[in-house]
């Protein structure tokens, strides 16, 4: 079991967690399950890391919310089904992650492949923030982009979002739209 399986279950049995220094703090309606509390006992160390805000100042329920508000608003305003409100929700949690997780470096090296640039192979800077940018080869860009939105999936992953599994198409639709 993995910490968000943990985190998961802990929900799933009415527990509400919040970090208090070092302690981790339980609220529940009802005595939980011995079984939960030992899984919450063997991961306090990294629930407590995940229940804490980043340096970014979100905590995982911080990014439940973020997910769960744009999963309602694609599916409720954008009359979008469940399954892919979640999809969007997801995307507009990477994207999140990743605007929140710059990673400028410096304009002499392509921050993929670590060549300097040169005639035949200039480095581009990539972004729009002053002092933000990401310098990279053209050709680099895709691999450095997709190893980006990598770190962004695991990271989201570890706090209970993940990728929504593919729907087959055509099947519970509400109309043929794909964005809000």
């Amino acid at each position: 079991m993995s910490v968000a399986e943990a985190l998961k279950a802990a929900r799933a049995a009415g527990i509400e967690l919040r970090p208090d220094g070092d302690d981790l703090v339980l609220e529940a309606s009802a005595p939980p399950p011995d079984g939960i509390l030992d899984l919450l006992s063997r991961y306090k160390p990294d629930i407590l890391a995940l229940l804490r805000p980043d340096r970014n100042g979100w905590s995982v329920e911080d990014w439940r919310v973020f997910f769960d508000e744009r999963a309602g608003i694609a599916e409720f305003d954008g009359d979008l089904p469940r399954s892919e409100a979640e999809a969007y929700a997801f995307e507009c949690c990477v994207i999140e992650w990743l605007n929140r997780r710059p990673c400028p470096s410096t304009a002499t090296r392509c921050a993929q492949c670590g060549k300097p640039g040169s005639t035949s192979a200039v480095v581009l800077p990539f972004g729009t923030e002053p002092g933000l940018h990401v310098w990279l080869h053209a050709e680099c860009w895709a691999a450095w982009q997709q190893a980006r939105r990598g770190q962004a999936v695991k990271a989201l992953a570890l706090m209970g979002i993940k990728p929504p599994v593919p729907s087959t198409p055509g099947r519970g639709h509400k109309n043929s739209r794909t964005t809000p």
